[in-house]
C-alpha cells in the first residue's frame, strides 16, 4: 500500500510539475517577459517545484528529515545520475558562465548551507531570509548579464496556449503538486517506518530522485532533440534554486531541525564533494566539455552514494 502511495504521488507530481511549467512559460511570454528571466526565474521555479512542495509540507508536518534529505539528495541527483544519464546520449559544451559565476554562486550556497547547519543543527527563519535574499540577488546578477540560456520547447509550449488554458493547468499544475506531495509524504514515512530505515534515508534516496524526475526527462529530451539549452548550467542553476529558493522558503515558513546527525557527517559532505569535482571535469582533459566518460564516472559516483549512504 505504501509503494502505492508513494507511486501515485510521484506521478502527480510529474504531472502536475509538467502543468505547471507550461502555464508558467506561457503566462511569461503572454506578459512579454524577458526569455532570460523566464529560463532562470520561471523555468527554475516550475521545474523544482516538487521539490518545494515536498520540502515545506514535509516540515509542517514534523518531517525536517524528509524534508532536508528531499534537498541534498536532488542536488546529488541532479549532477550525479541526471547529469551522468544526459551525458550518455551525448556530449555537452559547456558556457564559460559556468566556472565564472554559476559553479562559485552553486559552492557558495553549498558551504552556506553547510555552516547554518553545523552552527546548531537548524535552519532558522532568519537565515531562511538570508538564503532567499541570496537567491534574488543572483537572479538580479543574471538578468544583467542577459544569459540567453533558455529552451525552445519551452516557447513552443508557451505559445499555443491561451489565456483559460494557462489558468486551468496553473490551478490542475498546483493541485496535483500538492496532492502529489501528501501522498508521497504518508507512503514514503511509512514505508521508513516499515523497513526500519530513517526518513533521512527515504528522503535522500526514493523522494530525491522521483522529484528530480522533471529535471531528468528534460535533459534527456533536450539532448536528444540536439538542443544546446539544456546544459551543465542548468542543472547547476537547479541545485542553486533548491538550496536558496526551496530550503530558503521553507525555513521562513519553519524551522527547519536537523534531527539525524548523518546528514552533517555523510550526507551534505557528499553534496559538497560532487560541487566541488565538477569544475575539474569540465575543464580538464578537454576545456569546457563534457562527454560520456564523464557520465559513467558521475553515475558510478551515484552509485557509490547510495552504496555508502544505505
Amino acid at each position: 500500500m505504501n509503494f502505492l502511495l508513494i507511486l501515485g504521488g510521484l506521478i502527480l507530481l510529474i504531472l502536475g510539475g509538467n502543468w505547471l511549467l507550461k502555464s508558467a512559460v506561457a503566462l511569461s511570454l503572454k506578459l512579454e517577459i524577458p526569455k532570460v528571466v523566464i529560463g532562470m526565474t520561471i523555468v527554475s521555479l516550475a521545474t523544482s517545484a516538487p521539490e518545494l512542495i515536498v520540502s515545506v509540507n514535509a516540515a509542517l508536518n514534523g518531517s525536517s528529515d524528509l524534508s532536508l534529505g528531499n534537498v541534498i539528495g536532488s542536488n546529488i541527483v541532479n549532477i550525479s545520475l541526471i547529469l551522468g544519464i544526459t551525458l550518455l546520449f551525448g556530449s555537452i559544451e559547456v558556457q564559460k558562465s559556468f566556472y565564472k559565476v554559476d559553479w562559485i554562486v552553486m559552492m557558495s550556497a553549498s558551504i552556506a548551507l553547510y555552516f547554518f547547519l553545523i552552527n546548531d543543527k537548524v535552519i532558522k527563519q532568519f537565515e531562511g531570509i538570508i538564503l532567499v535574499s541570496l537567491l534574488v540577488v543572483f537572479l538580479f546578477f543574471l538578468l544583467r548579464l542577459q544569459k540567453k540560456e533558455f529552451s525552445e520547447e519551452f516557447s513552443e509550449v508557451g505559445e499555443s496556449l491561451n489565456s483559460y488554458k494557462i489558468a486551468l493547468f496553473l490551478t490542475v499544475g498546483g493541485l496535483g503538486l500538492w496532492s502529489g506531495s501528501e501522498l508521497l509524504i504518508k507512503g514514503a514515512t511509512a514505508l521508513a517506518v516499515d523497513f526500519g530505515v530513517s526518513e533521512r534515508i527515504i528522503g535522500i534516496t526514493v523522494v530525491s530522485l522521483g522529484t528530480s524526475i522533471p529535471e531528468l526527462a528534460a535533459s534527456i529530451i533536450a539532448i536528444i532533440k540536439k538542443e544546446k539549452a539544456i546544459s551543465l548550467g542548468n542543472l547547476v542553476g537547479s541545485n542553486i534554486f533548491n538550496i536558496l529558493g526551496v530550503l530558503g522558503v521553507t525555513a521562513i515558513i519553519t524551522p527547519i531541525e536537523v534531527l539525524d546527525q548523518k546528514f552533517l557527517t555523510n550526507d551534505i559532505l557528499w553534496m559538497l564533494a560532487i560541487s566541488f569535482l565538477i569544475l575539474p571535469m569540465v575543464i580538464l582533459p578537454k576545456i569546457m566539455r563534457l562527454n560520456w566518460i564523464d557520465g559513467i564516472v558521475l553515475i558510478v559516483f551515484y552509485s557509490s552514494f547510495v552504496y555508502w549512504t544505505i
